[in-house]
C-alpha cells in the first residue's frame, strides 16, 4: 500500500501536468484568434516549444514514478486531439 504522501504527490503531479496542457491549449487559442495563422512559423515554433516542454515535464514525472507512461501518453494525446480540433476549426473559417 502506498503512503498518503505518495498518493498526494502523484495526484498533484497529474493535476499540474494537466493544468500545463490546458495553458498550452489556451495559448494556442489566443494565438489563432488574435495573432497569427496556423501556417505561420511563429505559431509553429510556439507550439513545438510548448509541446516539447510539456513532454519533458511528463518524462520527468514518469521517471520519478509520479505518473505512469500511459498517463503521460494520454495527457499528450488528449492535448494533441484538442489542438487538432482547434486547428481544423481555424482552417474552416478561412
Amino acid at each position: 500500500m502506498m503512503p498518503d504522501v505518495t498518493i498526494n504527490h502523484r495526484e498533484k503531479a497529474h493535476a499540474l501536468l494537466k493544468a500545463d496542457a490546458e495553458k498550452i491549449l489556451r495559448l494556442i487559442e489566443v494565438q489563432i484568434e488574435n495573432l497569427t495563422m496556423p501556417q505561420c512559423p511563429v505559431y509553429e515554433d510556439v507550439l513545438d516549444t510548448q509541446m516539447f516542454g510539456l513532454s519533458r515535464e511528463i518524462d520527468f514525472a514518469v521517471r520519478l514514478e509520479l505518473i505512469t507512461e500511459v498517463e503521460g501518453r494520454n495527457l499528450l494525446g488528449n492535448l494533441e486531439k484538442k489542438l487538432n480540433i482547434l486547428h481544423e476549426a481555424s482552417q474552416s473559417t478561412l
